[in-house]
């Protein structure tokens, strides 16, 4: 091998070490500044409180946050990208409206009950920040659209007779997901039956038939 190859596969190796490192420690931060954010509250939260939960300097904070500000819009990005992640999950059937309403309902309860804290200062915020404005009404809005256009398929292919328009039935199961979280957040245990019954209900108000029956 000659000596400039294997000089370019050690800088690339050096390189991936070096950015998984990178990775995890924004990560790191991002954890620790939402959960700051959650225990204080945004006005009361600073930079040494974030970097203390993390156990970093201050130093490392800045090398990927110009401000509490920046941190607190990543964020709101990172809880937009969980909620539209609900609805893209990979290893269950498409076709399977059952599997796959079980798969989201599911998905979408974790991310609520995992964000749920920070939600509520996402709101807060919008009023006051262009940018968390922005990414609050797609945290609202771009969901409940894909959900919609996925009952309109399903109406399409003849899978299903909604109780309502199909907007109307994405917004339904957004408010019941939203509820059942807050239920789920004071009483984990009720995880799983809470899936079990918004499931049910998802589905009837998609007007699926139970499965072996069409």
């Amino acid at each position: 091998m000659a000596d400039g190859t294997r000089g370019a596969q050690r800088q690339w190796a050096i390189r991936t070490a070096r950015d998984r490192r990178d990775a995890r420690t924004r990560t790191l931060l991002l954890d620790a500044a939402e959960a700051v954010f959650a225990r204080r509250g945004y006005a009361r939260t600073t930079v040494a409180d974030i970097t203390g939960e993390a156990r970093l300097s201050r130093a490392s904070f800045y090398v990927y946050f110009a401000s509490k500000e920046e941190v607190f819009r990543e964020l709101a990005v990172r809880a937009r990208d969980a909620f539209l992640a609900a609805q893209e999950i990979p290893g269950v059937d498409v076709d399977d409206a059952h599997a796959l309403a079980e798969a989201t309902v599911a998905a979408f309860l974790d991310a609520y009950v995992a964000h749920l804290p920070l939600l509520g200062l996402i709101e807060q915020q919008a009023p006051v920040d262009d940018l968390v404005q922005a990414v609050w009404q797609e945290i609202q809005e771009r969901p409940m659209h894909r959900m919609a256009r996925y009952v309109r398929r399903l109406v399409g292919e003849g899978k299903a007779a909604p109780a309502a328009a199909p907007l109307a039935v994405a917004r339904a199961v957004a408010g019941m997901n939203a509820r059942f979280a807050q239920l789920i957040a004071e009483s984990p245990r009720e995880r799983d039956q809470a899936v079990r019954d918004l499931t049910a209900m998802y589905l009837h108000l998609l007007g699926v038939p139970p499965r072996g029956r069409k």
